[in-house]
């Protein structure tokens, strides 16, 4: 059942991305993106690392695909114009595939096992945030409120 699921997600997350690089109108790219970011999480909660898939889908998904699809809503003024079939996005990402494809192929197999490790809880995650690394959260928070605002100020400067 794992391979098959494997297999499955692999599809469609592959599909989406290639659809990303490739379909002439930009909101369906940007959805087709979302696509392949769900994609993504379910890799995550098939390997059992639960909580990184839900950051993927709450962060990636929730957040950042949100956030392409209305930047294309807000400053795009030719919505409905098609753009041509782009040839450039499909060489690029069969140019990546093959590199990483290569890279896999020459990596030479790990026989030696892994040091079992005690599984990380949300809680520990939570308190490892907000003790040892606070500072770079803020950090993030502050540029990413920083953003926020300056995307409004040029939708705003844009409708007068």
């Amino acid at each position: 059942m794992s391979s098959a699921a494997f297999f499955l997600i692999a599809i469609v997350t592959l599909a989406a991305a290639l659809a990303a690089a490739t379909l002439p109108k930009l909101i369906h790219a940007a959805l087709s993106f979302a696509l392949a970011f769900v994609g993504v999480a379910a890799f995550y909660f098939l390997l059992g690392a639960e909580f990184v898939g839900l950051v993927q889908v709450f962060v990636y998904v929730g957040a950042v695909a949100v956030l392409i699809v209305f930047t294309i809503l807000l400053t795009r003024r030719d919505v409905d114009r098609e753009r041509g079939f782009n040839w450039s996005g499909v060489l690029i990402a069969l140019a990546v595939f093959a590199g990483l494809l290569w890279a896999i192929l020459k990596t030479a197999r790990v026989s030696v096992l892994a040091v079992p490790v005690a599984p990380l809880t949300v809680r520990q995650i939570g308190e490892a945030l907000m003790t040892d690394y606070v500072w770079p959260l803020q950090c993030i928070g502050v540029l990413l409120t920083a953003a926020l605002i300056g995307a409004l100020v040029l939708v705003m400067e844009e409708k007068r």
